[in-house]
């Protein structure tokens, strides 16, 4: 089955690639599917809304299956956030190298037992307008005093998953495929496309 993601992200439709591929899914990024550039308000208050409000606009404009994952990190001590501001915490002109080093000043003092959190990612796939799967998967950890590793992107260098000694940006591909936020709502739809005999 192909599915066109609604994100522009190279980093992320990768990943959903990698991971999606071993369900017999591959999926397609929107300049590849020839979708017009035009841009999406996501002006949702949830992980949720924004990813359905990303996949509905795709399929809108396509009329084909589309996939959507709207995702960022939650800090406890922060009472959530950045959450679904993640992605521009640092402001709309922002990278990821500006939010790393915002949450970092937000965090500094805070000891170790106090950084928890954890990566949220929510797929929605929408077949029709009556038709649509979400699945929602979450990585507990906790956030480091300063970035470890090259590797992943985001808040990838900051967030240590919970029964590991290394960060999303220290470890392998391989590794972070397998238990990372992604591929646990991956994992999730992959059950309910299962049930549903696609």
């Amino acid at each position: 089955m192909n599915m066109i993601a609604a994100t522009q992200n190279p980093h992320k439709i990768k990943e959903i690639d990698a991971i999606t591929k071993s369900f017999g899914l591959t999926v397609i990024g929107r300049s590849d599917a020839g979708v017009a550039e035009f841009d999406i308000i996501e002006d949702g208050t949830t992980f949720e809304e924004n990813s359905l409000i990303k996949a509905m606009a795709i399929h809108k404009e396509t009329g084909a299956v589309t996939i959507a994952d709207d995702s960022g990190i939650e800090v406890d001590e922060l009472n959530g956030m950045p959450g679904i501001h993640s992605a521009r915490f640092a402001g709309e002109d922002g990278n990821d190298k500006r939010n790393n080093q915002k949450l970092l000043r937000l965090l500094e003092g805070v000891p170790r037992e106090r950084r928890t959190g954890r990566f949220v990612s929510v797929i929605t796939v929408v077949f029709s307008e009556d038709d649509i799967l979400v699945a929602r998967g979450e990585c507990e950890g906790h956030i480091l005093h300063e970035e470890r590793g090259a590797g992943g992107f985001g808040y990838d260098p900051l967030f240590v998953p919970d029964g590991y000694d290394k960060s999303f940006g220290e470890m392998g591909v391989g590794v972070k495929n397998q238990i990372s936020h992604r591929a646990r709502a991956l994992q999730e739809l992959s059950r309910q496309l299962q049930l549903r005999g696609r």
